[in-house]
C-alpha cells in the first residue's frame, strides 16, 4: 500500500496530516502505519495458505515495542540477535515457543537467558557455539532446539555490508562441513536437531540467490533424512527486499513465498522466515524541516534537523531513500541540492543530487525508512533520539517519547574529588 497519500491539499499518513505530526510530536520523528504494517503481514499468512509455516518478524528491523505487540497479536513470531531483543519481545508478550536466536556471537548469559525462557530453538552458526550451547543446556536440565545456520556460499548480489551467505561471510558453518557437524550435533546431550537455517543477505532484489540457496538446503536435509536425521523445519532466514527507488522491482512477497514452497514437493516440512526489511520498511517515513539553505560556488545545501545519528543507512551503505518536498511550491522553483544534516561529519547526508523546490521551515519526508532507521539510531553530537508515532486511521499515537538531553547524560558520574 501507499504509505504517502495527499488528501485535501495536505500530505498525509492514513487520515492524519504529517503537518499536525510535525506541529504534535516535533521533527525529526518517525511516522509509521498500523495499516501497512498490518498489510504486509497479513501477505506473508496468505501467500503461504495452508502450507505449514511459521513467520518470525527480525526483531532488529525495528524493535519499538508498539511494532512487536502488533506483529504478535497478528499471530507472529520473532527472530531475536540479543539477549536485549529476547526481552523486548517477551516484554511484548510475545510466546517463546514462537522465537528463534539467530546471531554469530551469543554469549553464555544470553544463552542462559534463553534457555530459561524456553524459547523454540536456536539458530547456531559455528561448531564453538553448539558445544556452548550442550553444555549449558545441560548443566540447566533441559535439551536445546537447534538448527545448524548453513552458508550456501550464494551471491546475494547486494550489499557487501549486508550480504551473509558467501564463503567470506562471518556467518554460518560452510556449506561443505555442516553434515559433519550435523552428525556431531546427533551426539551432543544438551541439544535436540530440530531444524536448518539459512540466511543470505539484505535487500535482495531477484528471487534467484532464494532459490538457490533453498536448492542446497533441500538437498542438505535430503541427505540427513538418509542418515536418520528428521528434521521438522527449514527456516529460510529473510532479505527479501523492498522499494526504495521507484524503479526498484523486487520480488513481490508472494512470488518469494512461491519461489520457496515450489520447491518442497512432496517433502513434509515446515518453513519458517525471518521477514524484517519487508514487514516495515515502506510502512514508515522520517519526516523532518528544513533550518537551512545554503548555496556554495560548487553546491546547494538543504540542511535538515534530522541527521546521520536519525538514519544512519546513507552515511553506512550509501543507501538511496526517496525524499519528498510537503510543500506545493511552483515546480520552477526546484534546483538541485544536497540534503544534509547538522551533524559535524562530511558523510552526514540524507540525499545527494535531489531536485527539490523548497524554502526553510519546510517539511520533508523521507520514505521507506521504517526498517533500521531508529534501531540504528545513536546520540552522535549529543543529540536526543526522535519521537516514533503510528498512525492508525484518523489517530497519531506517540509509541516512543522523543529523548531528553538530561537522560543523555543522567547515566554518567563524575570522578571523585
Amino acid at each position: 500500500m501507499t504509505l504517502l497519500i495527499e488528501r485535501r491539499g495536505e500530505f498525509a499518513v492514513e487520515s492524519v496530516s504529517l503537518d499536525a505530526i510535525a506541529q504534535r510530536f516535533g521533527t525529526p520523528c518517525y511516522v509509521y502505519s498500523k495499516a501497512a504494517l498490518v498489510d504486509a503481514y497479513s501477505r506473508y499468512r496468505r501467500a503461504f495458505a495452508d502450507h505449514e509455516h511459521r513467520i518470525l518478524y527480525a526483531v532488529k528491523a525495528n524493535s519499538n515495542l508498539a511494532i512487536l505487540k502488533l506483529f504478535n497479536n497478528l499471530g507472529s513470531g520473532f527472530d531475536i540477535v540479543s539477549g536485549g531483543e529476547l526481552a523486548r519481545v517477551l516484554a511484548a508478550g510475545a510466546d517463546p515457543s514462537r522465537i528463534v536466536f539467530s546471531g554469530v556471537g551469543k554469549s553464555q548469559s544470553e544463552i542462559v537467558q534463553a534457555l530459561a525462557a524456553r524459547i523454540a530453538c536456536f539458530n547456531v552458526e559455528s561448531e564453538p557455539e553448539l558445544e556452548r550451547v550442550s553444555r549449558l543446556a545441560t548443566d540447566c536440565g533441559v535439551r536445546a532446539n537447534v538448527s545448524l545456520r548453513v552458508n550456501p556460499d550464494v551471491d546475494a548480489r547486494t550489499h557487501p555490508y549486508i550480504s551473509t551467505g558467501l564463503r567470506q561471510d562471518k556467518f554460518g558453518i560452510p556449506h561443505e562441513q555442516a553434515l559433519a557437524l550435523y552428525r556431531k550435533a546427533n551426539q551432543l546431550p544438551g541439544v535436540r536437531i530440530a531444524g536448518i537455517d539459512c540466511h543470505i543477505g539484505s535487500q535482495l532484489t531477484t528471487a534467484a540467490p532464494f532459490a538457490a540457496a533453498f536448492e542446497r538446503v533441500i538437498a542438505l536435509a535430503d541427505a540427513l533424512r538418509s542418515e536418520g536425521i528428521a528434521i521438522e523445519h527449514i527456516d529460510v532466514g529473510g532479505g527479501l527486499g523492498i522499494r526504495y527507488r521507484p524503479e526498484d522491482e523486487p520480488p513481490s512477497i508472494e512470488q518469494y513465498v512461491h519461489a520457496l514452497t515450489s520447491r518442497l514437493g512432496e517433502r513434509r516440512l515446515s518453513i519458517m522466515v525471518e521477514p524484517g526489511r519487508s514487514m516495515v520498511g515502506n510502512a514508515g517515513l522520517l519526516l523532518t524541516r528544513v533550518e537551512y539553505l545554503k548555496a556554495t560556488p560548487e553546491r546547494s545545501f538543504v540542511v535538515v534537523d534530522a541527521a546521520m545519528n536519525d538514519l544512519i543507512r546513507p552515511a553506512l551503505y550509501d543507501a538511496w531513500h526517496e525524499i519528498r518536498a510537503l510543500n506545493h511550491r511552483s515546480p520552477e522553483a526546484a534546483r538541485l541540492c544536497q540534503v544534509v544534516g547538522p551533524v559535524c561529519e562530511s558523510g552526514d547526508f540524507i540525499g545527494r543530487d535531489r531536485t527539490l523546490a523548497l524554502e526553510a521551515d519546510d517539511l520533508i519526508a523521507v520514505l521507506s525508512a521504517g526498517a533500521y532507521g531508529m534501531s540504528m539510531s545513536s546520540n552522535y553530537n549529543s543529540r536526543p533520539r526522535a519521537a516514533e508515532v503510528i498512525v492508525d486511521g484518523d489517530r497519531a499515537h506517540l509509541v516512543r517519547a522523543r529523548e531528553t538531553i538530561a537522560e543523555l547524560y543522567a547515566r554518567e558520574s563524575f570522578l571523585p574529588e
